[in-house]
């Protein structure tokens, strides 16, 4: 039996009704950009996540942007990073003009250190970044009122929700628990003001009626959510809070087989990729392809090896290297099948 790592089609066909409905809706109301759909997924989301304002974006890397760019970061100053995350975490602060600054995780997860964020702050850091990565909420790294801007892409439908900083960006891309059909993204504040500054760098710096302006000393640019993927996105609200406890009723499974290997997780977390540490990591995934299980390496090298990022400061980072090296997803989403499981159970108990 053949378990595919991701299967979109069948994600899609749980929602597929209410998902072309809400987009046929949209095409013949002649809104396709903003609107009381995209208003309404704002909401929506905001109100999921916990905070006052959601600010729709083209994606979640846009949604990083545009959220330094509306605090008024500038040339030369620093925002500090986990050394373990996809990329777009640290190539979305140097498109806004600040240099990411890249610190070692925890030693038994790989959540940003807040030890390691000390040891890497300097008088040009103005803020930090953790990444909630697979849905678990990193350490609060409260240091001398050092702001906090949350990178959930990856924590939507957690509880409670990971957002407990100034501001929060996050995803939508096909592969979340909460995709579109295309890219999306969304910044989420209680500031009204962040959140008017965030928009308005969403078109063009508009402050009127073919009226521009710089915000926050920053050109604004065409990166909005459009009705489509909002619509998309509202049609499948209903269906996160069971594709939830479907992943996490997958995950208790796998970890009663997997053990020590299973990378902890916490009781809220609605495991956006399930991931085991195992010493051969190369090996296993050999095993379990031959088995007829695809996996997934999240990730096969911390930013602290990315060349694009050879240029900016960074702390030792043993501990995600160690990660980078040993880290293995495997199939667990809300489309598998028991028998699927099963399958995958079956072939995890020959690697541990």
């Amino acid at each position: 039996m053949m378990v595919p790592y991701l299967d979109m089609s069948a994600r899609y066909a749980r929602t597929a009704s209410h998902v072309e409905a809400a987009v046929s809706d949209v095409m013949r109301s002649g809104r396709y950009i903003g609107g009381p759909v995209v208003e309404r997924c704002e909401a929506a989301v905001a109100g999921l996540m916990g905070r006052a304002h959601g600010v729709g974006a083209s994606s979640g890397t846009a949604a990083i942007t545009r959220l330094l760019q509306a605090r008024g970061v500038r040339s030369g100053q620093e925002i500090i990073v986990p050394a373990v995350t996809f990329f777009s975490t640290a190539g979305a602060i140097l498109r806004a003009g600040a240099v990411p600054v890249i610190a070692d995780v925890l030693a038994d997860r790989p959540l940003l250190d807040p030890d390691a964020v000390r040891s890497v702050r300097t008088p040009r850091t103005v803020a930090v970044m953790p990444v909630h990565l697979f849905g678990d909420r990193a350490p609060h790294p409260d240091i001398d009122g050092l702001p906090v801007l949350d990178d959930a892409a990856q924590a939507v439908g957690a509880t409670p929700p990971p957002t407990h900083g100034a501001a929060a960006a996050i995803s939508f891309y096909p592969t979340k628990i909460l995709g579109a059909i295309g890219d999306g993204g969304m910044i989420l504040t209680d500031d009204p003001d962040l959140a008017a500054r965030s928009r308005a760098l969403g078109f063009h710096g508009i402050v009127g009626p073919h009226l521009h302006e710089q915000t926050a000393g920053h050109m604004g640019g065409n990166c909005r959510l459009d009705a489509i993927q909002a619509a998309a996105i509202l049609a499948q609200l209903d269906d996160l809070p069971i594709r939830i406890r479907r992943r996490q009723a997958i995950a208790r499974r796998y970890d009663a087989i997997a053990g020590e290997m299973a990378l902890p997780r916490d009781p809220g977390s609605p495991v956006s990729v399930y991931v085991l540490r195992h010493p051969d990591r190369d090996r296993a995934r050999a095993q379990l392809s031959d088995a007829g299980v695809q996996t997934a390496v999240y990730y096969p090298r911390p930013l602290s090896a990315q060349p694009a990022l050879a240029d900016c400061p960074r702390g030792p980072t043993p501990n995600a290297q160690a990660f980078c090296a040993q880290a293995l997803a495997l199939p667990c989403h809300e489309a598998l099948t028991d028998d699927q499981v099963d399958a995958v159970m079956d072939a995890l108990r020959r690697i541990v």
